[in-house]
């Protein structure tokens, strides 16, 4: 039996709609490609998506072969399911189902949110919350494709900056929903949000666990970014992998981990081309230097 790859990807620009995003991440050697649906600034709670973009994704993946399953939808930012406001977490629970159904036409393999921001007092009226806002997109939209958690920087109040926060979330899930949702762990947030993953392979190993015994099952995807801020600084900037305060050793110690295997692997670092014509399919270069770099480190793809 062949051993399982890694699968590496990128959130590669949408200049000339989403099939142009799944070209220019093949083009940059890439098996996996994360993309938005809507304007990420907005809610996109009106947001439909039309039969054409649909087709056009989806012949995309049939030419370069990248398979639905590791595809990622990124959701907008701006949502807040973990809001006491009634009105933002009514428009967040709100978006999170047309996000759901955009991604379930596409056909794609998981949707990744930010939980969102709330007082820090108690996490488990916000774990409530998300996790409300989680099951009222999964009963909406039935399908393959799934929902996660994403973990925060940790700056102000926002929610899920760490391991337990997490797993709450998760746990209010309905247990009929719970096969359908996941989380994934962001390498910068990580490192901003206070968990030592650059020190050595022992201590980002014993990260991964935390949030494995946390949550009861491993990361189903990982966004590969370095850091500009430094350990705790709750700065959420990326950087290029061995251009920011992580380094790129730490990324040797996480190909090396199996938890890394066979799920999306995505960055989320800088494009040195952000006005690339919407009819170039080119891959990036700051990606094919990253793609190289993983290679280097070990990547198997």
């Amino acid at each position: 039996m062949s051993k399982v790859g890694h699968v590496i990807g990128t959130h590669a620009l949408g200049n000339g709609g989403m099939d142009m995003a799944v070209r220019r991440a093949a083009n940059a050697g890439m098996s996996a490609v994360q993309v938005f649906t809507s304007i990420p600034k907005f809610y996109g709670d009106k947001a439909s998506i039309r039969t054409e973009r649909v087709d056009k994704f989806r012949r995309a993946l049939a030419v370069t072969g990248i398979r639905p399953e590791h595809v990622l939808v990124h959701a907008a930012y701006v949502l807040n399911p973990a809001s006491e406001d009634e009105v933002k977490w009514g428009r967040s629970a709100g978006a999170l189902v047309k996000e759901m159904e955009r991604s379930h036409a596409l056909g794609v393999g998981g949707v990744c949110f930010h939980p969102g921001s709330c007082p820090r007092t108690d996490p488990e009226p916000a774990a409530q919350r998300v996790a409300k806002a989680m099951a009222q997109a999964l009963r909406a939209v039935q399908g393959g494709t799934r929902l996660y958690v994403e973990n925060s920087a940790g700056a102000g109040n926002t929610f899920g900056k760490n391991a337990d926060e997490v797993g709450l979330i998760l746990a209010h899930l309905p247990e009929e929903l719970r096969e359908r949702a996941g989380y994934g762990l962001d390498s910068c947030h990580l490192f901003v949000s206070g968990y030592d993953v650059e020190s050595s392979a022992a201590t980002q190993s014993a990260v991964l666990d935390e949030f494995e015994a946390a949550v009861g099952e491993p990361p189903a995807f990982f966004h590969l970014n370095d850091s500009v801020g430094t350990l705790g600084s709750n700065l959420d900037r990326h950087a290029l992998l061995g251009d920011g305060h992580i380094g790129t050793e730490p990324f040797r110690w996480l190909l090396s981990d199996p938890r890394t295997r066979g799920i999306p692997l995505v960055l989320e670092t800088p494009q040195e081309h952000t006005d690339i014509a919407d009819d170039d399919p080119s891959g990036d270069p700051f990606d094919l230097r990253m793609m190289a770099l993983l290679r280097s480190l070990g990547a198997e793809t």
